[in-house]
């Protein structure tokens, strides 16, 4: 029964695809009512405890199931993907919307696969059709060669991080015959070793972390649905919620913590100064998204994988917000220019909604988003002081960011501008925004002693200096936010910021230290194929052709001569017999006399 939760938005994907239909009320009912069905049988089967198996063979069995922290992330999935989905009806262009709309439910099918699976197999089967969909949807206006490009870029660097994840099922099916989940525990210490980096690598790709962040730059050609869906609850959440749900496996292995700190940490601090100094809205949430994935891998290391999650909660409903918001003031300045926007006083409803998602995403109280910062920072306190500290520069850090965009997109702006908000577009935004309101629950006792059973893990005391110190940092993040926006709107746009604002030149580090010596590479193996290899082919093929050429001329020659030569020669021999053929008698005894001289020479001699 729970393969029902995965495959109802799969073949309602399918039906959208194939159907006629064309209408923008008829599309966003469609595919919101899908997104319900698939919502209340997620709640049915975490009631009731649904499993799902499915045996093609002895070895190869697929089985799904929900535990405590996948039923967190099957609820999630389609929670964000209904106001986006509805978003996407209004917003996107009616051009190719058909297919949009199949896609993001496609898209939702995979994850919630990947989420519920039990097994390697089925896990790779929604990991692949998460990256799929990925590229089908940031290449969606696939006529324009730059989001082709950038869909392919994306692609190419998620699928180098992908092959972790097939040697880790490769290494798991040599070791134990079966790809279960349950048979990690047995492996032996180098196939432990192996899992633990392939998957580690997997996640990261996935996740956005160095050094693979700058693909989620690419990704935002995509329509602004689609950066929230996959900066949210699918495809970047992916790869932290596979190190969440194997984190008691992944643990075992000693070098995990600190390796994931390690990437996290780096993610989180680079992340946030890139963001600061982007100038582009949508870059500057993509940005952020890899910071607080990287917040999340923090508190993974740490050994709080509960609080990794519920971050992860709180960071997909304020990041889908503030994506929408970001796509409506896009369209009314047709940029995403910070410097172009500033609507708050022709869309104060979309403003307010936006205040409240850049309000969580820099760490205020009482917001949900804040709570679980202050976890992320007492997890990490756990594991060192200093890395708390760290933690704290990083909240610091996406507190400018968060005011610079809030104030940037939403500020007073321009007298005379003007624009316009459809009904379903702050229908989308608002309901995020509530939602986000909502998670301030998660600062009352009751609550955190219920999720605590839950999990059935406590969540960690933070020291009150650890405290104070976070919401200090968050304030002189603030403020400094403030500054840059009102003093340098422009900051990032030109000279040497604006290689910084692109993650700190690494996509040109990545092009000179990779991309260019492999394309040099590839064009000297090009070359010696050619020269070597082919030419060799080439001069075989020539010699071939030349002795070919030689034999038929020698051979036809000599068929040709032979026969005319006899010809000739008999021709030749019968007019020279023709001439003693006289017809008269004394001619033939003359030749006989002669005849029987020189016989009589011959027998004379021969004595």
């Amino acid at each position: 029964m729970l393969w029902l939760v995965a495959l109802v938005p799969l073949l309602a994907a399918a039906i959208v695809h194939a159907s006629p239909m064309q209408r923008r009320p008829a599309l966003g009912a469609t595919g919101c009512g899908v997104l319900l069905v698939t919502l209340l049988l997620t709640v049915f089967a975490g009631l009731d405890g649904w499993v799902g198996r499915f045996a093609w063979s002895t070895p190869l069995q697929f089985e799904v199931v929900l535990t405590s922290r996948s039923v967190v992330m099957a609820l999630l999935v389609p929670v964000i993907a209904l106001p986006v989905l509805a978003y996407a009806a209004a917003h996107e262009r009616l051009q190719g919307l058909n297919r949009l709309v199949s896609l993001l439910l496609l898209f939702v099918g995979a994850m919630l696969l990947l989420v519920i699976a039990a097994d390697l197999i089925t896990l790779l089967i929604g990991w692949e059709l998460v990256g799929a969909c990925s590229w089908a949807l940031i290449g969606h206006e696939r006529q324009r060669a730059s989001h082709a490009a950038s869909a392919r870029y994306a692609f190419v660097m998620t699928r180098f991080g992908d092959l972790g994840l097939f040697v880790a099922a490769m290494v798991v099916f040599s070791d134990t015959g079966t790809f279960a989940f349950a048979a990690l525990e047995t492996l032996g210490a180098p196939q432990q070793t192996v899992l633990v980096a392939g998957i580690v690598l997997s996640a990261a790709s996935k996740s956005g972390q160095l050094p693979f962040a700058p693909w989620l730059f690419r990704a935002m050609d995509g329509p602004t649905s689609v950066s929230a869906l996959l900066h949210s609850a699918t495809m970047v959440a992916a790869g932290a919620y596979l190190l969440i749900r194997l984190e008691p496996t992944l643990a075992q292995m000693p070098w995990f913590g600190p390796a994931t700190i390690g990437i996290g940490i780096a993610t989180a601090l680079a992340g946030g100064l890139t963001a600061l100094l982007q100038p582009h809205a949508k870059k500057l949430l993509a940005a952020s998204t890899s910071a607080h994935y990287g917040l999340m891998f923090v508190a993974l290391g740490a050994g709080y994988p509960e609080i990794a999650l519920l971050h992860l909660v709180a960071h997909a409903v304020f990041k889908a917000l503030l994506f929408l918001s970001a796509g409506i003031a896009g369209r009314q300045a047709v940029s995403f220019s910070l410097t172009e926007m500033g609507f708050g006083r022709v869309l104060p409803i979309t403003a307010v909604a936006t205040a409240v998602g850049a309000l969580a995403l820099a760490g205020i109280p009482p917001l949900g988003a804040a709570w679980t910062k202050e976890m992320m920072v007492a997890a990490a306190g756990h594991f060192s002081p200093w890395l708390a500290f760290a933690v704290m520069l990083a909240g610091a850090l996406s507190a400018a960011y968060a005011m610079r965009f809030v104030y940037s997109v939403y500020g007073p702006g321009a007298d005379d501008i003007a624009a316009t908000s459809r009904t379903t577009e702050t229908i989308a935004t608002g309901s995020l925004a509530a939602a986000t309101l909502a998670l301030a629950l998660l600062w009352l006792p009751v609550i955190q002693q219920a999720l605590g059973g839950w999990f059935a893990t406590p969540f960690p005391a933070p020291p009150a200096w650890e405290t104070i110190g976070s919401l200090l940092a968050v304030g002189v993040g603030l403020y400094a936010g403030l500054m840059i926006a009102r003093q340098h709107p422009a900051l990032g746009a030109s000279g040497a910021l604006a290689s910084c604002a692109d993650w700190l030149g690494l996509p040109f580090a990545i092009d000179r230290l990779i991309g260019r010596p492999i394309q040099a590479l590839a064009q000297r193996c090009a070359g010696f194929d050619d020269a070597i290899i082919d030419g060799a082919v080439r001069r075989i093929g020539a010699g071939g052709l030349f002795t070919a050429r030689v034999a038929y001329r020698g051979l036809d020659r000599l068929a040709d001569g032979l026969p005319e030569g006899a010809n000739r020669w008999f021709a030749l021999s019968g007019d020279d017999s023709r001439r003693f053929q006289t017809g008269l008698s004394h001619h033939y005894l003359a030749f006989m006399a002669a005849g029987a001289v020189v016989l009589a020479i011959i027998l004379f001699v021969g004595r």
